[in-house]
């Protein structure tokens, strides 16, 4: 007769604060912090890929709109991920409790738990893994990340609707579920939470600095500095990576597109009235910078094709491979006088990792928009 082997017993946990009052203090502070991720993060997808009927309605201004949004969005993913943490220290003992299903409220409450965890790990730390331009995965990461944002929020609501009954009765000092709680613990969980937030400020201050330039003393633990790079700026993708060089740009010309097409040599498109502008560059990992910018307005390059009122305007690049190519351009951003077809990047001919002979600046555009090596307009 074969022995039976007994099943391993049960962990148990005689760790304190693994309670609903702890859990629902930092559920508080992350919820919030993902509630400002996933609106932000909304944003910047709509900004970067919209939809037809929003692509000429996108608003140029303020200039700095998409940098604090953008900036905002990478800083609050960052501090999520100490509270996500500790969110699952104290709540981890509940994954082996017994049965593992009582009702259907607790299904529903283990189901949404389940989506929750899984889908918050996945947004916070491919969104990390994004900022430093590191992707070991075989799918896409914009697509992806923005549909896993949505199944995260819808989690987060079914989970806050199972769990409001415990939510509300853990809320404050003198909730009904608190005052049950041993009185002794109130002093551990108040150093827990500094304890945590001492961490969340840590990795918030040595990485906003890289778009809240007044911090970039502090910027410590960012993959970017704001002042570090060709001219004063940071690059993402380079000319070599892009399949530009300075042989390719060499007998370069802008061809314009429209009902007038014409094409301008770099001395001809010098030879037009320049434009200066100071506008931030921002860019989806997070970084943003403050630049002078001096080039020729879209809008005039425009008129001169013979481009009706409210048009559309498609820009391609030199580069040879890379996702935008070819990027499109709503008419309240071509019509902006601040847009322009830049030539030069604080007070300098812009250098080959910048997009010399010439690249996109708007106001209140991603950076993967601002098309560097432009070679041609067309009139859409």
């Amino acid at each position: 007769m074969t022995p039976r082997i007994a099943p391993p017993p049960l962990p148990t946990f005689r760790a304190r604060l693994h309670d609903a009052r702890t859990a629902t203090l930092l559920g508080r502070r992350l919820g919030l912090a993902l509630t400002v991720c996933f609106f932000t993060g909304v944003t910047s997808h709509y900004l970067q890929r919209p939809p037809d009927w929003l692509a000429d309605v996108l608003p140029s201004r303020p200039t700095w709109g998409y940098r604090f949004s953008q900036g905002l969005h990478v800083a609050s993913g960052i501090a999520a991920i100490p509270l996500l943490m500790a969110k699952l220290w104290a709540v981890y003992p509940r994954l082996f409790v017994r049965p593992p299903v009582r009702s259907v409220r607790h299904a529903l409450e283990r189901l949404s738990v389940a989506v929750l965890v899984a889908a918050g790990v996945f947004e916070l730390f491919t969104g990390l893994l994004n900022i430093v331009e590191w992707y070991p995965w075989p799918f896409s990461f914009v697509p992806v990340h923005f549909a896993v944002a949505w199944l995260l929020a819808g989690a987060l609501l079914l989970h806050v609707a199972v769990k409001w009954p415990d939510i509300r009765a853990h809320w404050g000092r003198r909730s009904e579920g608190t005052l049950k709680l041993p009185a002794e613990d109130e002093v551990d969980r108040r150093s827990l939470l500094t304890g945590v937030a001492a961490g969340v400020a840590a990795v918030t201050l040595t990485t906003v600095g890289q778009s809240f330039t007044p911090l970039k003393r502090l910027d410590l633990l960012a993959p970017r500095h704001p002042d570090h790079g060709t001219q004063g700026l940071p690059v993402n993708r380079t000319a070599v990576a892009a399949g530009v060089s300075a042989a390719t740009a060499r007998d370069w010309r802008l061809t314009v597109a429209g009902p007038r097409p014409y094409a301008l040599s770099l001395a001809e498109l010098r030879a037009l009235p320049q434009t200066e502008v100071r506008l931030p560059i921002a860019c989806v990992e997070g970084w943003s910078v403050e630049a002078e910018w001096t080039g020729v307005r879209i809008r005039d390059l425009l008129e001169r094709a013979g481009a009706p009122p409210r048009s559309r305007v498609r820009v391609v690049s030199l580069e040879l491979r890379g996702a935008y190519r070819v990027m499109e351009m709503g008419a309240s951003y071509a019509e902006d006088p601040l847009t322009l077809l830049a030539l030069r990047l604080n007070g300098q001919v812009l250098s080959l990792d910048h997009g010399f002979p010439a690249r996109i600046i708007a106001p209140n555009r991603p950076g993967v928009l601002q098309t560097k090596w432009v070679a041609g307009l067309e009139v859409l």
